[in-house]
């Protein structure tokens, strides 16, 4: 369109300068037609490159629905897992030295003193004191060893009293079990003795009263017999 209104400007202006072959119009306006073919140039290149400008617009919107599948794909993946983390790592960059490091030292610092300071101090006063203690009674068991020695022996010793005083004491009633044996055994045998002697003066005594009574009755069988063997006259 202005190339249109640039070309009527410039056929009009002709029209005015020559017209059958005579002026008509003022020559100053020759020197116009150089600016506009300038114009209706830049007026061409401008609807070139809206022409290429547009063709392009065509191609990429032929070409998204062919990437519409990478890019959803890509941008569910991308903003699926932490979409606030996502959204801070756009806001930021990959490495930002500024502030934010020498806070976080700062902070880091902090922390490591306060652990320092509130766990590992009282931890390692607590291990300290522990292993001191441990150490002491380790030293106090060192030290009564000798002690633990002489108890020892004083055991044994006792033991070996105690053990002598046994067999002792056993061999005092061995022979004194031994003497009221052999005692009582004297004694049974002297009662057995008296009792056996005794009982053979009786069978002594029973047995002359029997021989008397055989020898009373012996006698009057052999007269019985005789008397009856031989007849009287």
């Amino acid at each position: 369109m202005a190339s249109t209104v640039m070309a009527s400007s410039s056929s009009s202006a002709t029209c005015q300068f020559l017209c059958n072959g005579r002026r008509t119009g003022h020559p100053s306006t020759i020197p116009l037609i150089p600016k506009v073919v300038v114009m209706a140039a830049k007026s061409d290149s401008r609807r070139t490159a809206t022409t290429n400008k547009t063709s392009f617009h065509r191609r990429l919107l032929d070409s998204l629905p062919q990437k519409a599948g990478a890019i959803v794909a890509a941008a569910a993946v991308a903003a699926s897992p932490l979409p606030a983390l996502a959204e801070q790592m756009e806001k930021a960059s990959l490495f930002d030295f500024n502030l934010t490091l020498p806070a976080i030292a700062v902070e880091f610092l902090l922390l490591m003193v306060a652990l320092d300071k509130l766990y590992f101090t009282p931890l390692g006063k607590f291990m300290d004191e522990r292993d001191a203690a441990i150490r002491r009674k380790l030293g106090d068991v060192k030290d009564t060893s000798g002690e633990v020695k002489q108890l020892e022996e004083q055991a044994a010793a006792v033991m070996r009293a105690a053990r002598a005083e046994i067999s002792a004491a056993l061999n005092k009633m061995k022979k004194e079990t031994s003497a009221e044996l052999e005692q009582k055994l004297a004694e049974g045998r002297k009662r057995v003795e008296a009792e056996l002697a005794e009982a053979l003066q009786n069978l002594e005594k029973q047995k002359e009263q029997t021989i008397k009574a055989l020898d009373s009755q012996i006698a009057a069988l052999s007269d019985e017999i005789v008397k009856k063997v031989l007849p009287t006259a």
